[in-house]
């Protein structure tokens, strides 16, 4: 007998699944484990007959072949049936609660974050009918009843728990014939005659207090018994009332007994908030937005305040000004021009400007509207002053969210400047507002970093993941840093790669395929299953603040207070970029590390592929400045509510989980070519895309012809110099590299170092054999140990070799341009004319004739030129590289003066003679070599100096 086992108060999720799995596995039965809810057992009394139901007594336990249990993971939710799970049988556990903590032995699970669990069998049901149609169709009874197990448990697709499989799976089952008549009567049944007496008390005894700017009602009934249905009356009883969250308690007592029974039955519409997480440690069950808990108690007041205090604790600070506002604030004074005015808006992406007198007193604020207006008038000579709005409304810094919504929407206001003590401290926009709702109203109840799929939400609050998944010495570093930055007022940031490599790791550690994208590269066997805490290399933290104690050295400033505490670490500063950095290397706990520490800070590029101009700003324009949306995330280290907190403002985060690289604004790449470089080393380092529209900006700024420019342009760009080669060895020196070539090649990127540069076949070729010629000369090819000194970087040889398939001419100056070695330039340079002067080493056929002719020549400089060169050319130089240019004479000048030659110049002449007879195989032993120089130079023939 093949068993089905459904919790205690069973709802029609449970049902519904247990009804789906009978199709899976036809000929089970289900058991109900005890009681349902109301709904549930109306149901019932009119559809039982058409299920395999069967009650728990007429159960051998002895013919049970497998157990199936649905919509739950604990074994105290299956009452006495629970004893089943003992049995030396296969059991399979279907739920949709991927965080709940399982005690069942299972032997199979199928457990996903879903609005129902019914919502996984049913797609099982639709792979089934895949490959033929016919072969499975649900009669009207399943679908109802699966169809009423997704409506219950999803709010009729209304929870925040809900995904659009909930809604494939329910639209499947309204075609395989759902009553919706019947689903209707039980979504909403009506309270019978004794839950309308109770829900008329629970109105007259509610109790309402405003926690954090939302409203919390409480109310506790007391029974001579337990009464069935009161979930109906806390659903009543939040459509009637102007509440955000409801804790609905019921105390009876057991007869005969002095045990009392509390049942508390929640609901929220908080965002933040989570009744499942909140009544789970008292044995409760339910989903974030409604859960429930019965409880044996002897003092139930106390427990049912105890509770309503830990909900309390879940309502998530209340935003206020300080918190939304952008800082500093970009201001004009009222004889500014329109023009000049319009120019800056252009120049920060602002929508408005505040305008301030000689004393910094706020005046007025001007829109982009008014300046449109006035310009199209020609009135860009006008001061702003004659346009400006001077009756303005401001906030203060304390000004709560709900309070600035009020205000913008009543007014029609889209800035607000906040204001302390008549100091202007920063403005809130209307898309700071905008945002911050979105956020809360995304968020909702999510609070993992499971595997789901991209438009799962983003949780705010990862404080305690990162303190799980970094080292414990570099939590310890980031809280020194943000007890120092928060004494100072200001905001601490951690920023960019490492946050995007962090949520990589916690992303992956539930569950995905996938590696951890720390800096150190790891092979995948070394990654698979790997927990271990990362140990970062290169961390960047940004500073950001309120008030007027934050400025341009702010991060200087930082760094200098946080080397106090860290003496072993080296100090650089960068003034010209607001940056500090520190550093460690090799040290016993950080290992090497790199911490830098900047000023929030804009960015203007006066010019395509120049150096930009940096002013302070707020976080989310530091954010706006970097280069691709994974690498815009941020997480809040400072503050006692929002600590943990991620600003995700581009959408970082779906783009992470659906593996693409996209770019923040259509101008990146001309402002910076080396974002092009950046995106493809990305893309094919972490396996990803590059998303389409962002292709599209590539190809359009190549075919701009904005980097096809002249020689002496060319040498001014910056671009072109430090940045580009950074990029280019970051690329060349990884695993990757032939594909990130093929990749940029693709966009014509190659460009970028040269208009003429191109990937073309014959440098593909040069390029694929200069790497095995690296490989085997360096003794990896079967473990041959290379007689060979180090070669420079891979890197170094292949960058060399992309500037060599270069019109001599240009050779030099890109590498000039790209700030290549002494040693690379020179070879470069030399590369032409040596090309010549060897071309008779094909025609020899003597090693001693190839050696003289070869080893005037860098042993790099011979490798490009093999690879570029025809076969027996390229024969001839690896014979040098690998064999002949390391073979000595079998005699020395030791040697010779133990044979009674006198030292001088002659002996050079000697040396370099036996050394061509042993190359050409004339002398393969001292002996030979004594014989030798008995012939060709005798002692007596030798002129002594």
């Amino acid at each position: 007998m093949d068993i089905i086992l459904c919790h205690t108060t069973a709802d029609f999720d449970t049902l519904g699944a247990a009804v789906g799995v009978t199709r899976l596995s036809p000929g089970s039965r289900i058991v109900l484990a005890g009681g349902c809810h109301p709904g549930v057992r109306q149901f019932l009394a009119l559809h039982r007959d058409e299920y395999p139901l069967i009650e728990r007594r007429s159960v051998n336990p002895d013919r049970i072949r497998s157990v199936t249990v649905v919509d739950t993971q604990q074994r105290d939710r299956l009452g006495k049936v629970a004893e089943w799970l003992d049995l030396p049988v296969p059991i399979s556990v279907w739920d949709h609660h991927p965080h709940a903590q399982s005690d069942i032995p299972a032997t199979e699970t199928h457990i996903e974050a879903l609005g129902a669990t019914t919502t996984a069998i049913v797609e099982q049901l639709r792979l089934g009918l895949e490959p033929d149609p016919n072969r499975l169709v649900l009669n009207v009874a399943e679908a109802t009843v699966m169809a009423l197990g997704i409506h219950v448990d999803t709010g009729s697709l209304t929870f925040d728990h809900t995904t659009p499989r909930d809604a494939i799976a329910l639209a499947w089952l309204m075609e395989q014939g759902a009553s919706l008549s019947v689903i209707a009567e039980y979504i909403e049944p009506g309270l019978s005659p004794r839950l309308q007496d109770l829900l008329t008390t629970a109105l007259d005894t509610l109790h309402t207090e405003t926690i954090q700017g939302h409203l919390v009602s409480t109310i506790l009934l007391e029974t001579p018994e337990y009464i069935a249905g009161l979930s109906s009356v806390a659903a009543q009883i939040m459509e009637i009332i102007d509440t955000e969250a409801l804790l609905l308690g019921n105390r009876y007592s057991i007869k005969g007994s002095d045990e009392q029974r509390l049942v508390v039955i929640g609901r929220s519409r908080i965002s933040g908030t989570n009744l499942q997480t909140l009544l789970s440690p008292w044995g409760g069950g339910g989903h974030p937005r409604a859960s429930s808990v019965s409880l044996r108690l002897t003092n139930p007041m106390v427990t049912f305040q105890e509770i309503l205090e830990e909900f309390k604790k879940q309502i998530p600070h209340q935003p206020v000004a300080r918190e939304l506002m952008s800082s500093p604030v970009r201001t004009i004074r009222p004889e500014t021009t329109i023009h000049e005015a319009q120019r800056i808006l252009l120049r920060y992406g602002h929508s408005g400007l505040s305008v301030v007198n000689e004393t910094g007193t706020l005046v007025g604020v001007i829109c982009r509207r008014d300046l449109d207006i006035a310009l199209h008038h020609g009135l860009g000579h006008a001061p702003v002053k004659g346009y400006m709005s001077s009756n303005v409304r401001t906030i203060a810094p304390d000004t709560p969210l709900p309070e600035i919504e009020d205000l913008m929407v009543t007014f029609d206001i889209g800035r607000l400047p906040v204001l302390s003590e008549g100091s202007l401290q920063g403005i809130v926009t209307r898309t700071d507002v905008l945002r911050q709702l979105h956020q809360d109203s995304a968020i909702g109840s999510q609070s993992n970093l499971s595997g789901s799929p991209p438009y799962c939400p983003l949780p705010r609050e990862v404080a305690s993941l990162l303190s799980d998944r970094l080292a414990p010495q570099l939590v310890n570093l980031l809280n020194r840093a943000a007890q120092l930055a928060q004494e100072r007022g200001w905001h601490l940031y951690l920023v960019g790669g490492a946050v995007r490599d962090i949520l990589w790791a916690i992303y992956h550690q539930e569950g995905s395929s996938g590696f951890n994208l720390v800096e150190k590269e790891k092979s995948q066997k070394e990654i698979e299953g790997d927990r271990s805490p990362l140990l970062l290399t290169d961390i960047d933290l940004v500073v950001d603040g309120f008030d007027s104690r934050t400025d341009d050295a702010a991060g200087v400033e930082l760094a200098e207070q946080l080397q106090k505490l860290y003496p072993n670490a080296r100090l650089d500063i960068h003034g010209q970029f607001q940056t500090a950095a520190l550093l460690w290397h090799k040290d016993p706990d950080l290992d090497s590390l790199w911490v830098d520490i900047a000023t929030a800070r804009t960015e203007f590029y006066p010019y395509p592929a120049a150096n930009p101009e940096v002013e302070a700003s707020s976080i989310r324009q530091d954010l706006y400045r970097r280069d691709f949306t994974l690498n815009a995330l941020a997480v809040r280290l400072t503050g006692p509510n929002r600590r943990g907190e991620i600003l995700d403002f581009f959408g970082g985060w779906l783009d992470l989980q659906a593996g693409q690289i996209r770019v923040l604004h259509a101008n990146s790449f001309i402002e910076d070519p080396t974002r092009i470089y950046r995106a493809v080393r990305f893309a094919v380092r972490l396996g990803f895309e590059i998303e389409p529209q962002t292709q599209g900006y590539i190809r359009l700024a190549m075919e701009s012809g904005v980097y096809l420019r002249s020689p002496e342009l060319t040498r001014r760009v910056p671009a072109l110099e430090t940045r580009l080669k950074n990029e280019l060895k970051y690329i060349l020196q990884a695993p990757y590299w032939q594909r990130a070539l093929q990749l940029l090649d693709s966009f014509d990127a190659l460009r970028c170092i040269h208009p003429s540069l191109k990937l073309d076949r014959d440098l593909w070729q040069q390029l694929r054999s200069v790497d095995r010629w690296i490989r085997q000369i360096q003794g990896t090819v079967n473990g041959a140990e290379s007689p060979l000194k180090t070669l420079p970087e891979s890197w170094q040889i292949r960058l060399e070799l992309l500037i060599a398939h270069l019109e001599p001419q240009w050779r030099v100056e890109v590498a000039q341009n790209l700030q290549m070695s002494t040693d690379s330039i020179e070879r470069l340079e030399q590369l032409a004319t040596a090309e010549i002067a060897i071309m008779p080493v094909r025609e020899t056929s003597r090693p001693s004739e190839v050696v003289r002719l070869l080893s005037p020549y860098d042993r790099t400089l011979l490798m490009a030129i093999a690879v570029m060169s025809p076969k027996a050319l390229r024969r001839r130089i690896w014979q040098y590289i690998y064999h002949w240019m390391n073979v000595k004479p079998l005699l020395n000048g030791n040697d010779l003066k133990a044979l009674g030659y006198k030292p001088g110049p002659q002996f050079k002449t000697i040396l370099d003679s036996l050394l061509a007879a042993t190359l050409d195989g004339e002398i393969q032993s001292r002996s030979d070599a004594e014989a030798y120089l008995a012939q060709y130079f005798p002692r007596d023939s030798i002129q002594q100096p």
